[in-house]
């Protein structure tokens, strides 16, 4: 199989923005005088969208439809203003991204992250690639795990599922793309363990980004 295109999810795969959500999450906790969490529970709260983020975050108690709304409204405007306080490229992101280019691969990201957010983040975090498609959660298109996006996104660009890799570091990811038709890769540097990627679906595993370019399946395709 050729492999001539590689989707990405965004948060715990490309960005370690795990600190900057769990600060804007506390603080609305904080100012409702509810318990907050520390950083590491957030690497299970976050991958379904914002919507779960803000369940799991609350009490059981405190989780009526009004107040989870109310909990995504203020989430959004704390990490408005801190997006970019904290969160960076994991290391070996930009030498991984600057091979895949110069290899020719057409790159894109699918998100669980709002649209404006994931926009936001990859053109001011990652500007330096380009990506053919960046997309994050609207309206019209269900969130991963659901393959609808990811499938939007081939059709869009032409593209065979088949011929994609789809790099994940959450069991989300890995059975979106195994919905989707596309090869699974987990990656253990994100917000989850290797177990949880196997039973949901990797096929391979990556200790660190540069490893993608060393994979003796995938030699041929990124030459």
């Amino acid at each position: 199989m050729t492999y001539n295109a590689v989707l990405f999810d965004l948060d715990g795969t490309l960005l370690d923005s795990i600190e900057d959500l769990a600060d804007s999450m506390n603080e609305v906790l904080a100012r409702w005088e509810l318990p907050q969490h520390p950083v590491e529970a957030y690497k299970y709260f976050v991958g379904d969208g914002m919507e779960q983020l803000a369940e799991r975050a609350l009490p059981r108690e405190r989780r009526d439809e009004a107040t989870v709304a109310r909990c995504i409204r203020e989430m959004r405007q704390e990490y408005q203003t801190r997006w970019n306080a904290k969160t960076r490229p994991y290391a070996g992101i930009p030498e991984m991204l600057d091979a895949l280019t110069e290899r020719g691969m057409t790159k894109v990201v699918l998100s669980n992250k709002p649209e404006e957010f994931t926009r936001k983040m990859v053109a001011g975090l990652l500007s330096r690639w380009r990506f053919e498609v960046v997309a994050g959660q609207k309206p019209d298109v269900p969130i991963k795990p659901d393959p609808a996006g990811a499938l939007r996104i081939a059709e869009q660009l032409e593209i065979p599922p088949k011929a994609f890799l789809y790099l994940g570091d959450t069991n989300t990811d890995m059975k979106t793309a195994v919905a989707a038709g596309m090869f699974p890769i987990g990656v253990l540097w994100g917000f989850r363990e290797a177990d949880e990627l196997l039973a949901h679906g990797a096929r391979v595993l990556l200790e660190k980004p540069m490893d993608l370019l060393d994979l003796p399946a995938l030699k041929d395709a990124l030459g």
